[in-house]
């Protein structure tokens, strides 16, 4: 039985939280507490330490979710939850003022983990604000010197995150199969 760890990050409201609900086959831990800064503008509680879902996979293998807070004030974090990990799903607000500034901040952040690993991304609210489209977040990270897998979700959708986590571990192992 294999065990892997997955990271997701993302701004706040980007739906970190809501794409490990949607692929956890347990009830996720979540340490969600009532927003009292700028973030409340964007949704009533935001994760303040970590989410944690796990999915199971073909022959007993087992995927470990977890969720970064979205705020820069709780990146102490982020190395922790980053420990052991194979890759990072970046997931990006299309609705939000600039999600290349975004990008840019996410990537730089996590530069020494997802030069470690794999990077792949997911932009959600993509029905709400067309643009940007995918072919400028793919211009965007290029300009970051990078080039990863960048999928339109919608992080309620169970294929939609299945589909991220997927290209994600194809890129590390492409023998991984999910009975999902």
């Amino acid at each position: 039985m294999a065990q892997y760890k997955i990271i997701f990050t993302g701004p706040v409201g980007a739906g970190k939280t809501t794409a490990i609900r949607t692929l956890s086959d347990i009830p996720i831990v979540s340490t969600d507490e009532d927003a009292s800064d700028m973030t409340a503008n964007r949704k009533p509680q935001t994760t303040v330490a970590m989410d944690y879902g796990l999915m199971k996979l073909d022959g007993n293998d087992r995927v470990h979710l977890y969720g970064t807070p979205g705020q820069e004030r709780f990146d102490f974090m982020w190395e922790i939850l980053t420990e052991g990990g194979l890759g990072l799903v970046l997931m990006l607000d299309n609705t939000r003022i600039n999600p290349f500034q975004d990008m840019s901040f996410y990537i730089n952040a996590f530069r020494e983990f997802i030069d470690q690993t794999q990077l792949v991304i997911g932009v959600t609210r993509m029905d709400e604000r067309p643009e940007p489209d995918l072919s400028r977040y793919n211009a965007h990270l290029a300009s970051l010197g990078y080039k990863a897998p960048i999928f339109e979700v919608d992080a309620r959708k169970k294929r939609d995150m299945a589909l991220l986590v997927q290209a994600l571990l194809y890129s590390i192992d492409p023998g991984i199969r999910n009975d999902g």
